[in-house]
């Protein structure tokens, strides 16, 4: 078969890559390897409870809800109010007045750092404000800038002379949060609760921004997977193919044709990637490279990308309770970062390089035991938003922690995998019952766990990264500039771009998004003009 464009890849970058492309008229296949689109973003019943598998909630950064009135589409989302929980105190972040709550409870838990505190609050509101100008308008790439001339000149003009001010200022939060806020504080539990909510040298511009994103936060209303699913009836609509089960084993850049791994050819004109990264790098066929300097090109390509970590991954508890929905809603909201311990799991979290590669068992559950008992747990309940995803008088929850794949790849080279699963889940029960959902454990109806290797197994991600490329590398093989987002698409291939979350750094749903489109806009106006 024969097409205009091809898409590797059914993630929301991939999907939205082919649905600006089939709605331009050319002819599109989009080809996944699993036998279900939506990677990251996707939810699931089990035993009548929804559970989203991925991203626990949407965040529209002026671009979800554009791309989707951009593509003619409609998506019911619920507000999603987050909480924020410390031992017995929770805050509510309804509005930009919510960080007034979240000082006072930080100033009762940590009461000898009020200067402290108020040092960090004054960083959080400056670097809050850049992320409003960042994406506090509609993106420019969903809207039509010769025809909304009134879009153009009240709204981007403007916003442009405010973000290149911003800009300047920004780069001074660039270090890692932690280390940011060591040069605020010496309190180490107070650093360490606002930082352990992310991943491991998460750039001070990011992490004290989450105020703003935390506001920002809707809920489709039968869950995650319905923007998957109105994206992939787009394409379906404009005649765009898509096919699962499908995963590429080779691409032979000369003749401009993929091949699955069952030996079955697609012929292409442009090709977009937004599958993994390496993948792609694995698959390229040198020998169908002719051009020397375009070979060289590749190399030095793949050789960036070889060795680089992936982001942290999350080890995710799936749980029914048999407690009415309205027990939970008197105690958090239904998507809410808790930290059952004020003192941090920076000492803890200092020995993970060690128990990384430890062959004790007994050394390895303690170990697990403690963080368990001092990180930070994001929660989410589908039912608190929307009362018809759970059987009436019980309650799912998804329960997740950050947790690092090479820790939890040694423990499956030990064959402890299945057991050490089973550990974590009674663990995380236990933690959450003693200290938020008082009475839970003897509520539960069923539980099961997912790890980072199920995501890398689930999705293809390079060891089950969820945002990409880890803050940890000397160098991120990607775009990190949004000044620069546009190149994120560039590839050292002939006709091929990629999107997605490998492709700039740090990379959520709403930049996947972006990217997605970019490579659309990219192939569309290449191919059209090579077309005239």
């Amino acid at each position: 078969m024969s097409y205009d464009i091809i898409i590797v890849g059914g993630g929301i970058a991939g999907l939205t890559s082919a649905a600006f492309i089939a709605k331009a008229g050319l002819k599109t296949l989009l080809c996944e390897k699993q036998s279900v689109v939506g990677g990251l973003v996707s939810s699931f019943y089990h035993e009548g409870f929804l559970f989203d598998g991925g991203a626990r909630g949407i965040v529209d950064s002026g671009i979800v809800k554009p791309m989707l009135n951009q593509l003619g589409l409609s998506l019911e989302l619920n507000k999603s109010i987050v909480s924020i929980g410390i031992e017995d105190q929770m805050v509510y972040v309804e509005s930009i007045s919510s960080l007034t709550e979240y000082r006072d409870m930080l100033a009762k838990l940590y009461p000898d750092s009020g200067e402290d505190i108020d040092l960090i609050l004054a960083e959080m509101r400056k670097v809050m404000d850049y992320m409003d100008i960042l994406y506090g308008i509609e993106n420019p790439l969903f809207k039509d800038l010769k025809k909304d001339r009134e879009y153009l000149l009240k709204t981007l003009i403007p916003w442009s002379f405010r973000f290149v001010m911003k800009a300047r200022k920004i780069k001074n939060f660039n270090s890692p949060v932690y280390d940011y806020l060591g040069k605020l504080s010496d309190n180490e539990s107070l650093i360490d609760i606002i930082s352990q909510h992310f991943f491991q040298e998460t750039p001070a511009s990011f992490a004290l921004s989450y105020f703003s994103l935390y506001l920002d936060y809707e809920y489709p209303v039968k869950g995650t997977q319905e923007l998957v699913d109105v994206i992939k009836q787009s394409i379906n609509n404009s005649r765009g193919v898509v096919h699962t089960d499908t995963e590429i084993g080779k691409i032979d850049i000369a003749n401009k044709v993929i091949y699955d791994v069952k030996g079955k050819a697609y012929e292409y004109k442009k090709l977009i990637w937004a599958a993994d990264i390496n993948q792609l790098y694995k698959v390229v066929d040198m020998e169908t490279v002719l051009d020397s300097i375009t070979k060289k090109n590749i190399e030095e390509r793949k050789a960036l990308i070889d060795g680089k970590k992936g982001g942290d991954s999350i080890f995710s508890l799936f749980l029914a309770v048999d407690l009415d929905k309205n027990y939970f809603k008197e105690l958090s909201s239904g998507h809410c970062f808790y930290t059952p311990s004020k003192f941090g799991q920076s000492k803890i979290f200092d020995s993970l390089h060690y128990i990384s590669r430890s062959t004790n068992k007994t050394e390895i559950y303690k170990w697990m035991s403690d963080y368990l008992e001092h990180t930070t747990y994001e929660i989410a309940i589908p039912s608190l938003r929307n009362e018809n995803l759970a059987p009436k008088g019980k309650t799912g929850l998804v329960i997740s922690v950050l947790m690092d794949h090479g820790f939890i790849s040694n423990i499956k080279s030990l064959g402890l995998y299945e057991d050490f699963k089973s550990f974590a889940e009674s663990k995380i029960i236990d933690v959450i019952n003693d200290n938020l959902y008082k009475g839970l454990k003897n509520k539960v109806i069923f539980s099961f766990s997912s790890t980072p290797l199920t995501i890398e197994r689930l999705t293809g991600n390079h060891e089950g990264g969820i945002t990409g490329w880890a803050f940890t590398n000397t160098e991120i093989p990607s775009v990190t500039k949004m000044t620069h987002i546009k190149k994120s698409c560039e590839t050292p291939i002939p006709d091929v771009y990629q999107a997605g979350q490998w492709t700039y750094s740090p990379s959520g749903l709403p930049i996947s998004i972006l990217t997605g489109k970019i490579a659309a806009d990219a192939v569309v106006k290449s191919f059209l003009k090579n077309k005239m």
